[in-house]
């Protein structure tokens, strides 16, 4: 009994002593443990110490930054009265980051951020969700797809609520935060609202910065603003961070254009077009028709206009010139591009002709102004002129008999300006040739004038039949603008204007950065050179060629003109009527081409005598222009039809714009 007593106290006593061992070697195994981790830690933090900048770079070197364009809204144009001729508008894209929503699914371990944002993508906007499920399947790594593209904020404002938190008092919400990886990009359009109107003079804008033709791309670098940029990068603590230099907006150009009278010159050149399209040869009423109207003290263009035109919003279509054979057949010879060029061009300031016989009120006052004429000498027109070996004819091939100067103006007499000019001579000829500005640029700020430094006779290329010829406009090319801004100074009091279609520009915020004041150039003839061109040019419209041009109520002065256009004999002429009113004290200048007339017998003023009456019909009044005479019973009758026709057209305009900018809408966020 005592024996196996003492057994059992042994074998106790054995595990006791078993469990210290143990014990002893666990105590011992956890302190080398804690002194290892000790001592790593230690090490760990010697590297960071040393090495810092060096382990720093590895792991920024793997991270991506994030770098975002903020484009900057181009300027708007305006008319003079305030009216938006161009203007940008907010657009969004809808960009998917499908490396996030697969980063954020593999850590939740299932698909809950994917089926969330596309439902809501889906739900909002009609998007393909199977094919935006397997785009991020197959392109795990892309973080920018654009999902949608071109919405308006209207659009974008739908799926916002989506990812936007509630505030604590809104109710409904849509927001759901498994709804990530989706932002938007907001860009600029540009709009133009009036669509056709003064299409040459604005030009248009496709993508920021570029922009082709008039004022868009006269004015480039004013309307275009400076891009910001939204950058992410980490800090020195490697925190994430997001700077933003904001982008600056473009300047707003005022023009001096009147949109009234805009719309009415153009009108009028289009129903002449449409009066005679396909009357003597299949095409429109003529190869191209222009007008210009003009303040006569200042060089402001009120209205700048040519026929065909084209719609800014949507300036690649033809449709409504050429067939879609005529197109196709273009492309096939690669004359499309011509088509193009030939559509969008300024007509009023790239085009040259012979300017006929609008020219001689010019020839006129070289002679009064160098005092080779003194304006009371008389001519005999016997139909013709021998010119060393060229027999030129009047431009009626009729014998005028004796003619004073103001009545040889009047009556556009071709033998008499010759007659004129040989007095006057070469030399002094080319002298005010040149002080007229003709072969010079006028610097209109419209992009696209032409030069017709070589369009024009020099000392070489100007003998005896070139002098005779060029007294009566032809032999020699000028462009409207040219004509216009020296008739303007003839009947101004003899003044040169630069003529000129903005007339401030405006910083975004609304305020003036710059006033463009009218530019006088120099003085070109005196004020009683003025006053008799003024006397003979009246003569033109009370007892000459230009009396289809006068309108009810208004006298007014001008000169009509027929220039025989390249070859000789073609029977195609360029003719135009320019002219001024009120009668003895111009405020504005109109001028009217007609550029091949399509009927058969072109060599006839009253083409573009009569697009004049009809457009000073209207703007006279609307400029607040005063009547200068009585008008009969049937006159006032068709005024007041006239200005009834005026009142619900303006009605019917302001009706369409405010349709335009409610199907238009622009956000701001």
């Amino acid at each position: 009994m005592d024996r196996d007593e003492d057994k059992i106290k042994k074998a106790q006593a054995a595990r006791r002593a078993n469990a210290r061992d143990i014990a002893t070697r666990l105590g011992v195994f956890f302190i080398v443990v804690l002194l290892a981790f000790v001592g790593l830690s230690f090490r760990l933090f010697a590297i960071t110490r040393d090495n810092k900048n060096e382990y720093r770079q590895k792991i920024l070197s793997q991270k991506s930054y994030d770098s975002k364009t903020i484009n900057a809204k181009r300027g708007d144009i305006l008319d003079a009265n305030g009216n938006v001729l161009a203007a940008s508008q907010e657009r969004y894209n809808i960009i998917l980051d499908a490396r996030q929503i697969r980063t954020l699914d593999d850590e939740s371990g299932d698909r809950k951020v994917r089926t969330a944002t596309l439902s809501a993508l889906r739900s909002v906007f009609n998007v393909d969700y199977d094919a935006l499920n397997k785009y991020i399947d197959d392109n795990p790594g892309s973080a920018y797809y654009e999902v949608v593209k071109g919405i308006t904020y209207e659009d974008l404002s739908r799926f916002l609520p989506y990812i936007t938190e509630p505030s604590a008092t809104e109710k409904d919400s849509l927001y759901d935060p498994n709804v990530k990886g989706v932002w938007y990009q907001k860009y600029y359009v540009r709009y133009y609202p009036q669509k056709t109107l003064a299409c040459d003079v604005i030009g248009f804008s496709k993508s920021e910065g570029q922009a082709s033709y008039g004022l868009e791309e006269q004015y480039n670098d004013i309307l275009t603003g400076t891009s910001g940029r939204e950058y992410g990068f980490f800090n020195d603590e490697t925190t994430y961070e997001v700077t933003t230099i904001p982008a600056v907006d473009g300047n707003t150009l005022v023009t001096t254009i009147d949109t009234n009278v805009q719309m009415i010159v153009e009108k009028h050149l289009k129903n002449f077009c449409e009066e005679y399209k396909d009357n003597y040869r299949k095409g429109l009423g003529a190869n191209n028709v222009g007008c210009i109207v003009m303040r006569a003290d200042s060089g402001e263009i009120l209205a700048m206009a040519s026929y065909p035109n084209f719609d800014l919003n949507d300036n690649m279509n033809i449709s409504h010139l050429y067939t879609d054979e005529e197109i196709a057949a273009m492309k096939e010879e690669g004359t499309l591009k011509d088509a193009y060029d030939k559509l969008w061009k300024n007509f009023c300031i790239t085009d040259t002709y012979e300017p006929g016989s609008v020219m001689k009120p010019f020839t006129v006052a070289m002679g009064l102004e160098s005092g080779k004429l003194n304006g009371s000498e008389v001519y005999y027109c016997g139909g013709f002129l021998q010119v060393a070996d060229h027999k030129i004819y009047c431009h009626g091939r009729k014998p005028e008999g004796n003619l004073t100067v103001k009545e040889a103006v009047a009556k556009s007499c071709n033998v008499a300006l010759m007659q004129m000019a040989d007095t006057i001579g070469k030399e002094t000829f080319l002298e005010y040739q040149s002080i007229f500005n003709f072969g010079l640029k006028t610097n209109i700020d419209l992009a696209g004038e032409s030069r017709t430094d070589g369009l024009v006779f020099n000392d070489k290329t100007m003998n005896v039949t070139e002098l005779a010829t060029a007294s009566f406009g032809q032999g020699f090319n000028v462009t409207m603008i040219q004509m216009a801004a020296g008739y303007a100074a003839l009947v101004n009091g003899g003044y040169y204007y630069e003529p000129h279609v903005v007339s401030k520009i405006l910083s975004p915020s609304g305020s003036v950065v710059k006033n463009i004041e009218p530019r006088l150039v120099k003085q070109i003839v005196s004020s009683s050179t003025s006053e008799k061109i003024i006397e003979y040019c009246n003569s033109v419209v009370t007892d000459g060629t230009g009396w289809r041009a006068k309108p009810a109520g208004y006298s007014i002065g001008g000169k009509t003109g027929t220039a025989e256009t390249v070859p000789r004999d073609n029977g195609e002429y360029v003719v135009s009527f320019m002219c001024h009113a009120p009668a003895d004290h111009p405020e504005i200048i109109c001028y009217v081409v007609v550029d091949r007339p399509n009927v058969r017998e072109q060599d006839d003023a009253k083409y573009s005598s009569i697009i004049s009456r009809q457009i000073l019909t209207e703007i006279l009044p609307y400029l607040n222009i005063p009547m200068t005479e009585e008008v009969s019973d049937k006159e006032r009758e068709e005024l007041l039809a006239l200005e009834l026709s005026i009142y619900t057209n303006r009605v019917e305009q302001e009706d369409a714009e405010a349709d335009a900018s409610a199907n238009n809408p622009e956000g701001e966020q």
